[in-house]
């Protein structure tokens, strides 16, 4: 069992509070109430953000003391909604949040993934008909043998999660949000991820 604080009780939150409690760990989610998150992350072990990519630069950077030597799991892109409220643009183009993210708090373990999915398919990969990918980005090995674990945990198969690499490749992944609009538009929001196919 881990301690998990998550940041943002939305959709996406909420879906993998639930996933992970249900898997045997201790999870605590923070909402926006003043000190929730400062308290969340102050017990845990592992901290997932899940608040919206466009303000968590800031949010996440103010709890620099709280995250401070633990894993910070972001699951969050970074953008710029059009009129229709989908993502439409990149809030940080040649670099990423989790990039952002590393860079202001060095002393904690950031690592990037589940961004390339609508959110139901984090918790229960298996319902695609086809084996879906997540992706791994980060500078520390073993915080990314954690999170492979905790994916593990989620449903994932080991064979479907992919090392990228250094943090810098989160920037592909987030990038990659740019297809989300297109293909909610074209088949509206049937759950879907964004995967390696050989």
């Amino acid at each position: 069992m881990t301690t998990i604080a998550v940041l943002g009780n939305g959709r996406v939150g909420g879906n993998l509070a639930t996933a992970l409690t249900r898997a045997g760990h201790e999870v605590t989610v923070a909402d926006r109430a003043p000190g929730a998150a400062a308290d969340a992350a102050r017990t845990a072990r592992i901290v997932i953000n899940a608040t919206p990519g466009a303000g968590s630069l800031e949010r996440l950077a103010a709890l620099r003391e709280e995250l401070h030597g633990k894993i910070l799991i972001d699951v969050s892109n970074a953008t710029v909604d059009g009129p229709d409220g989908l993502p439409a643009d990149l809030v940080y183009p040649g670099s990423s949040l989790a990039e952002q993210l590393q860079e202001a708090l060095p002393e904690t373990h950031v690592v990037k993934t589940l961004n390339t999915m609508l959110f139901p398919v984090m918790t229960a990969p298996a319902t695609l008909t086809q084996p879906p990918t997540a992706f791994l980005s980060g500078e520390d090995p073993q915080a990314k043998q954690t999170v492979r674990e905790l994916l593990v945990d989620l449903g994932w198969h080991k064979e479907w999660i992919t090392d990228l690499g250094g943090i810098q490749t989160a920037r592909a992944t987030e990038a990659a949000i740019l297809f989300v609009p297109h293909i909610m538009r074209s088949t509206g929001f049937t759950p879907f991820a964004i995967s390696i196919a050989r």
